[in-house]
């Protein structure tokens, strides 16, 4: 039994290094599901490279989920999301240059951001005490990355892969949920002034306090629960789109305002 565990430890560090020599070297590696194929093990090999990162003294500062579209879970024959965790310098400011040079294959997509208030520890937890414990909620661009060639995924590569994030962009005004319906909230997003993706609230797992409602329960009784002060990207409204040195991303979320990814050339 020692050794069968010693075995899937090993596999689980191959992958995670596999992955992590991807990022350091800026070349996209083959998949990683010749090591591992199950969504447990995968979450194995992004715990390693979470644990990597904490000792490099990145700081966590929330969470994403992926896998929030019902088409995209049909294509890599999924039933739920997925889950990574976002770091503070992967944030980037409001129309403020996006170094797109730290990236390998990036894609935009339009996100709603909850901010949040208090801790949900326990669960499993419900939309309505999402809704009590969100603080406030933000326009969002998610800035989704693969550290494998072509985005040559399966469920286990991009859970592997942290969810494939790469980094984020927050809108600067925050706006309480009262009176927001974020499950009719329309999307719609430009590149240099051109509509490349529009959706709505509805397009993320029939509505954003879903997609959290489904992340504060699955973290609820582990060790890393959801926490005040945690930003969590609850999932793309719509398509999402490659982007290039030069692009100037724009989305606007009905009641949210908008916000803009500006990448660096």
């Amino acid at each position: 039994m020692h050794d069968e565990w010693s075995q899937a430890v090993d596999v689980h560090a191959q992958a995670a290094d596999r992955l992590a020599e991807a990022a350091r070297s800026g070349e996209p590696c083959a998949p990683i599901r010749d090591l591992v194929s199950t969504a447990a093990d995968a979450y194995a090999v992004q715990e390693i490279g979470t644990r990597r990162a904490l000792d490099a003294g990145r700081r966590p500062v929330g969470r994403k989920i992926g896998l929030t579209n019902p088409a995209v879970q049909r294509q890599l024959g999924v039933e739920q999301p997925d889950f990574g965790i976002l770091f503070a310098d992967m944030c980037y400011g409001d129309g403020l240059p996006v170094p797109i040079g730290r990236f390998l294959q990036p894609r935009a997509e339009a996100e709603v951001a909850l901010v949040i208030g208090r801790d949900l520890e326990g669960g499993p937890f419900t939309v309505v005490d999402v809704i009590r414990a969100v603080e406030f909620a933000l326009p969002a661009i998610e800035i989704a990355d693969s550290r494998i060639t072509d985005w040559d995924i399966t469920e286990a590569d991009t859970i592997a892969d942290n969810a494939s994030a790469g980094a984020f962009v927050l809108g600067g005004t925050p706006v309480p949920l009262m009176g927001l319906d974020l499950r009719a909230a329309a999307m719609t997003m430009t590149r240099g002034g051109v509509e490349v993706s529009t959706g709505s609230g509805e397009d993320c797992l029939g509505n954003p306090l879903n997609a959290a409602a489904w992340l504060a329960t699955r973290l609820g009784r582990t060790r890393h629960p959801l926490r005040a002060g945690d930003v969590v990207l609850t999932g793309a409204l719509g398509p999402v789109v490659p982007a290039s040195p030069g692009d100037v991303f724009e989305a606007r979320i009905e009641g949210l305002g908008a916000v803009r990814a500006v990448f660096g050339k």
